[in-house]
């Protein structure tokens, strides 16, 4: 128990250090005012799709390789990688590479927290959540699969929650790797119609323009129709 407390104790302060850091370097370079101008805004577009398009491939491998440290060690939440991937990929290669990287660092995630937070999660989540014990003895890859569908709980604890069934490595990849398919394909292809929309005005448009857009709006109304869907499904899934 001692070993859990220092081990978590390490991961808390290891966060937090990195979170400065990357903050202190960050607002050095550029001040808030300046992230948050639509200029600002529109010429690194700019320039992110100008490098994207000199080479493809080495910028594709980049970004794949910040997913994985945004999943894990850095616990990062998958919506802002994946709206990033889609202002600058679009909505088919974001959709791969940012599956493939939240799939691969969840992976490693769910490795480091089976060797050293077992105990830990265990103590704080068997109770609540060994009603799915049955389920995911039932059929392990099916239950992983809806799981990661249905979501309902936040991204960091879904990817640690199946060390309590003891999931295989295997069908732990896969079910992430197909489960989050459709939120992220949504996620993409609003930051694929974000990027449109802003090739498409020099000043920036009204918040009225820019969900009247075809390309924001379709994604938009999909995005909310699946919550909607996963809500109705999570009573089914949660419940004993």
């Amino acid at each position: 128990m001692e070993n859990t407390k220092k081990i978590k104790l390490f991961i808390g302060l290891s966060y937090l250090l990195i979170i400065c850091v990357f903050l202190y370097f960050f607002f050095s370079k550029f001040s808030l005012s300046e992230i948050t101008s639509y200029d600002f805004i529109r010429n690194n577009r700019s320039y992110f799709i100008d490098l994207k398009n000199s080479n493809l491939f080495f910028i594709a491998i980049s970004f794949l390789i910040l997913i994985v440290f945004w999943t894990f060690p850095l616990l990062g939440f998958g919506s802002p990688v994946v709206l990033v991937g889609g202002f600058i990929f679009g909505k088919w290669i974001g959709t791969i590479l940012c599956v493939l990287g939240l799939s691969i660092g969840a992976t490693f995630l769910y490795l480091f927290g089976n060797y050293f937070l077992k105990d830990l999660i265990r103590e704080k989540f068997l109770n609540k959540f060994q009603n799915l014990e049955i389920k995911f003895k039932k059929s392990e890859f099916i239950y992983l699969l809806i799981y990661r569908c249905v979501g309902g709980i936040p991204w960091q604890v879904q990817c640690l929650l199946p060390i309590l069934f003891n999931v295989k490595l295997k069908n732990y990849f896969f079910s992430t790797l197909f489960g989050i398919v459709p939120s992220v394909f949504i996620v993409s292809s609003i930051g694929s119609g974000l990027e449109k929309v802003i090739d498409q005005n020099l000043v920036a448009p009204s918040i009225t323009d820019i969900i009247l857009s075809p390309d924001i709006y379709v994604p938009l109304t999909s995005f909310f129709i699946l919550i909607l869907i996963t809500i109705f499904l999570r009573k089914f899934f949660y419940r004993n």
